[in-house]
């Protein structure tokens, strides 16, 4: 989905209106982690979960059990799960709509650096002019325009090396508060201290220390995930947390020519470690999940399968099952849990 990388928000509303998922952070607050791990070991079948084993693995990063069902509950509110009767117990699932959202989402994130990585010498400038008095709209198309790749050469003169393609035609458009001109162009070198390479516009040393950091913070974990040494909530913790932080990368950076960037740029190493440990972890992640749901349903839950970067960054799952209906679910929507 769009908004995988913004702040934790936990949005309104009443469910009449389009889904609404919760935005996340690396402190994801409990809709936010109740959205990740459902997702993470549901995809792309939709498998049903025991709203017990949603509060079990909530439970597993310190929610309270009585905030954990409430989350459920504004969940199903807001249209990201769907619930059911099975006998004793209430399960869920993410709604179809959530699921494709969900699933473009991190689609795009498993494939972020893995594109071809040509440049053709141009950069894509918007220039414009938004009155001194409208400084919250103003402060709000440099926010968009962050988000969306570009950084500020000059304060209303902001630049991104990639094409415009009609999609981001159509949000420029969209943003357009004021007067707005954009425009490609090629570089021209003047020979004088004035003369600033629009690749200055990003702070690359602080792109590439974000990316540093990761790499300590991970791949210390990777001799212990080789070993077997991580496995249960450990596991599924893990899987969780270092996915958290790595979705941040496609808006820290926005994937910048390698022509452009200093030698030795640790994005490759750090999606390598970001692989290593997400789909390393992913099936003793799986059986813990499967474990803490056939406990909380009396009975196997083999629908559950944790999916991977691999998996993702192929496709795989994302034409088949993710607007499927298990035959064997009531259609009875429930609006408690158990």
């Amino acid at each position: 989905m769009a908004n995988l990388s913004h702040h934790e928000e936990i949005f309104s509303g009443d469910g009449t209106g389009p889904i609404r998922l919760p935005r996340r952070q690396a402190d994801a607050s409990p809709a936010g982690l109740a959205v990740t791990l459902i997702a993470d070991y549901t995809f792309p079948a939709r498998a049903w979960l025991p709203a017990a084993a949603i509060v079990t693995l909530l439970g597993e990063f310190d929610v309270a059990d009585g905030a954990a069902r409430t989350t459920i509950s504004r969940l199903v509110r807001r249209g990201v799960l769907e619930g059911s009767r099975r006998g004793r117990y209430s399960t869920y699932r993410l709604t179809p709509e959530a699921a494709v959202d969900l699933w473009s989402g991190g689609a795009s994130i498993a494939t972020f650096t893995t594109q071809p990585d040509s440049w053709d010498g141009w950069w894509t400038l918007v220039a414009f002019s938004v009155p001194e008095r409208e400084s919250t709209r103003r402060r709000a198309l440099r926010t968009a325009l962050r988000w969306r790749g570009y950084a500020p050469l000059y304060d209303a003169v902001w630049a991104s090396p990639h094409p415009l393609t009609p999609k981001g035609r159509a949000e420029l458009a969209d943003l357009a508060l004021g007067a707005m001109t954009v425009f490609r162009a090629r570089q021209v070198d003047l020979e004088t201290e004035a003369n600033r390479n629009p690749v200055a516009a990003w702070d690359l040393s602080g792109i590439a220390d974000q990316y540093e950091i990761f790499i300590r913070r991970w791949s210390g974990l990777l001799p212990r995930i080789g070993a077997g040494g991580v496995t249960g909530a450990a596991a599924v913790r893990a899987r969780t947390e270092v996915m958290n932080t790595y979705r941040h990368f496609p808006v820290l950076d926005p994937l910048l020519p390698v022509e452009l960037l200093p030698a030795d740029w640790p994005r490759s190493r750090a999606r390598e470690v970001c692989v290593a440990v997400y789909d390393g972890l992913a099936h003793p992640a799986q059986e813990h999940v499967r474990s803490v749901a056939a406990r909380s349903a009396d009975g196997p839950h083999l629908g559950i399968s944790a999916h991977t970067i691999a998996g993702m960054s192929a496709g795989i799952g994302h034409s088949r099952g993710l607007m499927a209906d298990d035959p064997t679910a009531t259609s009875e929507g429930l609006s408690r849990n158990d």
